[in-house]
């Protein structure tokens, strides 16, 4: 997935060297930027997701990558059949997805919430099986493409070509983790999901209704992994074995920016975007995928707490 996503974007500007030479280079420039912004924002969605998930249930949704698959699986499935406007699409995927997340909860963590953590890891994964397997079967394996949000195309500001569906993505995923932010910092909801996260067992001591919260987790994790879904369908099409890929760049997301904390998965998910992008537009997208696990190794054996982690002896 990963050499998919920079190679799609980062190959129309790279074609345009000869251009650069001619004065072309910061409308290049620009236009990389924009596509590593969208990259790291589809990521950011995906990290964002698994880090409610993470937090919410105390192990890892291993099934979460293919929740991404799956909503760009609907979005293609429904905008065939209804031809449904992108704007009255999105919603709609996010809302399925929602019920899709509080479904893996309720049959894959909430029962095995007693048991060790490696019950709900061999769960999650029966799950994501399940999920991908359903997926071939309905999509004959063939790649897919989802609607554009915003149209195809570019259009052209101050001299200036951008391409519409990278924009489009940058400002819905920046609105989304704008949104995200605000509820779990400034509402009474979000204090209870970071309370439940902290510690569930003073969570359920002081009246929080533990189960409801972790559902109300999974649900916005499985709506933010459904939006990422349909926003990366049209450009890098949609596979049902995707799902690996996705939880493999949430993974390191996460380790980068510090295990659990949702600022710095926004953080790592934006670092690798703007990290391949650039990359596979200079070396080529080989290179892009060595380079970026090798600075992951090098960041985490210096700070192995994540860039925005907390140090284990520091923890509470």
């Amino acid at each position: 997935m990963a050499a998919r996503c920079s190679a799609s974007w980062a190959s129309t500007p790279r074609a345009s060297t000869d251009d650069a030479d001619a004065g072309g280079l910061a409308p290049i420039t620009v236009q990389l930027l924009l596509n590593a912004l969208a990259l790291g924002m589809a990521y950011a969605l995906v990290a964002l997701g698994f880090v409610l998930a993470l937090n919410a249930a105390g192990a890892v949704n291993f099934a979460h990558g293919d929740l991404v698959v799956l909503g760009g699986a609907l979005a293609v499935f429904v905008g065939l059949s209804t031809g449904l406007p992108s704007v009255l699409l999105l919603p709609l995927v996010a809302l399925a997805l929602a019920g899709a997340g509080m479904v893996a909860a309720r049959i894959a963590i909430l029962p095995l919430a007693n048991r060790p953590p490696e019950a709900t890891f061999v769960a999650t994964i029966a799950l994501a099986a399940l999920i991908e397997q359903s997926l071939t079967l309905a999509m004959g394996g063939a790649p897919l493409s989802a609607p554009p949000l915003a149209g195809t195309g570019s259009f052209e500001v101050a001299g200036l070509v951008l391409g519409r569906q990278p924009l489009a993505i940058v400002v819905v995923g920046g609105v989304l983790v704008a949104a995200t932010w605000l509820l779990l910092e400034r509402t009474q909801t979000g204090r209870r999901m970071r309370a439940v996260a902290a510690d569930r067992h003073m969570a359920r001591a002081v009246g929080i209704p533990v189960g409801r919260i972790v559902m109300l987790s999974f649900a916005l994790a499985g709506a933010l992994a459904g939006i990422a879904g349909f926003l990366l369908g049209h450009q890098f099409l949609v596979a049902p074995t995707q799902g690996a890929g996705h939880m493999l760049k949430a993974y390191i997301a996460v380790a980068l920016g510090g295990w659990g904390s949702l600022p710095g998965a926004l953080l790592g998910a934006l670092a690798i975007g703007l990290f391949e992008t650039f990359v596979s537009a200079r070396f080529g997208d080989v290179w892009a995928s060595a380079a970026l696990y090798v600075c992951v190794l090098a960041v985490l054996a210096l700070r192995p707490q994540g860039l925005l982690g907390e140090p284990v002896g520091r923890r509470a």
